[in-house]
């Protein structure tokens, strides 16, 4: 008997600034085999319109929201409209290069039930360098080189279902700026691994992001939301503290950035953070032996 191919909702995430980039990103999806998915096109702040027809078995669908509500609200309120075992978040400037990604990326899930959250590698399609962002460890390596990972680059991520759920879905309060890091803390928390797996590949162009004001408050206010929302009362200003020293050395000669990074700083820690979740002292050991505890 043939098994059932898996079944994924996928949000697929933009503000329709990127016409030329959302129609790859969605004809990647419709191209995808061996799976079965239930897209949606969500428009932060945006109608979506010109996406490619869905062909069975997919369904390509679209929820137009009235205000930009934010990356990992958006993400949030995508996954509230579909349905399948597995969830898949791409960003609109993101896409698949081969039609079998999706099926490989839950085959290595099935077959290593310890792994609660996957992003590929990401390559640049043009041959342009890729950032080393892109790589979520500290020691870098190879970017061919899979293994665990404590945050994600949110462009293309897949999950189980149940697993997501369980983390209680994106910040959505954070806006811009470290959700990706609280997903892989709270998959963690869960007695699962974050995997980054260099063998599957995504591509983005390798742009560098502009540096607003904002970047920087986000920045700054999001790790200490960070810390208020997820890690026990004495851990959290030891990660803040550590951020702090790192900002102040990489921003020295740059005090616009600096001034508005302090800014964000004092916000997070007058401001409400939302629901806080802390991980448990096993998690936090859990971490520490497999090479990153979430002071750093």
């Amino acid at each position: 008997m043939t098994a059932e191919p898996p079944t994924i909702g996928v949000v697929l995430l933009t503000q329709g600034t990127r016409p030329d980039d959302l129609w790859r990103g969605a004809l990647s999806l419709l191209a995808q085999q061996g799976v079965v998915l239930d897209i949606v096109c969500v428009g932060n702040g945006w109608v979506p319109t010109g996406l490619p027809d869905a062909a069975a078995p997919m369904s390509l669908r679209t929820l137009a929201l009235p205000e930009n509500i934010g990356i990992p609200a958006g993400r949030n309120a995508g996954a509230a409209v579909v349905s399948g075992e597995y969830i898949f978040f791409l960003d609109d400037d993101a896409s698949l290069p081969d039609p079998r990604f999706l099926a490989d990326a839950v085959a290595r899930i099935r077959n290593d039930p310890g792994i609660g959250l996957l992003q590929p590698r990401v390559v640049d399609p043009s041959g342009a360098t890729n950032p080393r962002r892109w790589v979520p460890r500290i020691r870098k390596g190879e970017a061919t080189e899979s293994g665990n990972v404590f945050s994600v680059w949110e462009g293309a991520t897949l999950l189980p279902r149940r697993v997501f759920d369980a983390t209680g879905g994106w910040a959505a309060p954070f806006f811009y700026a470290h959700e990706g890091i609280e997903l892989a803390w709270r998959v963690w928390n869960q007695g699962l691994r974050t995997w980054y797996d260099g063998a599957l590949v995504a591509n983005h162009p390798a742009i560098e992001p502009t540096r607003h004001a904002y970047y920087y408050r986000l920045n700054a206010r999001n790790r200490v939301w960070l810390a208020k929302r997820n890690l026990p009362w004495v851990l959290a200003p030891v990660y803040v503290a550590t951020w702090t020293g790192i900002q102040v050395l990489r921003w020295a000669r740059r005090p616009s950035a600096l001034a508005a990074w302090f800014g964000g700083w004092a916000e997070g820690w007058r401001t409400d953070a939302g629901e806080r979740r802390p991980i448990s002292w096993r998690t936090v050991w859990r971490m520490t032996k497999a090479g990153r505890p979430p002071i750093v």
